[in-house]
């Protein structure tokens, strides 16, 4: 059974910043590239960044750019989320999930990324952004 943990989240002013990590278990991490989504209340979830499996390539989306980190370790089956300059719009629930073999990128100049299939989203960590 695959299983994700999400943590890292926490209360932190605007502009301020908080790293995120998400590891998973029961399946073959090296394999999967990895996204990280969000979800704020009363909107649905949205993809924010994700890498494919050696951690090379990187992809954010446009909001994020430049404030945003993604990284893995594969040795500790671990996805990070560096998180700077945040904002107060940014207050939500942070999730990770493996995705799709092409689940992850840039299509016509827009972000995207696809969860497996079989995803079984964590409880999430809450970011929330307040002064």
């Amino acid at each position: 059974e695959v299983q994700v943990v999400e943590s890292g989240g926490g209360l932190v002013q605007p502009g301020g910043s908080l790293r995120l990590s998400c590891t998973v278990s029961g399946l073959n991490f090296d394999d999967y590239a990895m996204g990280w989504f969000r979800q704020s209340p009363g909107k649905e979830r949205e993809g924010v960044s994700c890498l494919g499996w050696s951690g090379t390539s990187t992809y954010y989306v446009d909001s994020v750019k430049g404030r945003y980190t993604i990284s893995r370790d594969n040795a500790k089956n671990t996805v990070y989320l560096q998180m700077n300059s945040l904002e107060h719009e940014e207050t939500a629930m942070y999730y990770c999930a493996p995705l799709l073999p092409i689940g992850c990128g840039y299509r016509n100049g827009h972000y995207y990324s696809t969860p497996v299939d079989f995803v079984k989203w964590g409880q999430g960590t809450q970011v929330t952004v307040s002064s």
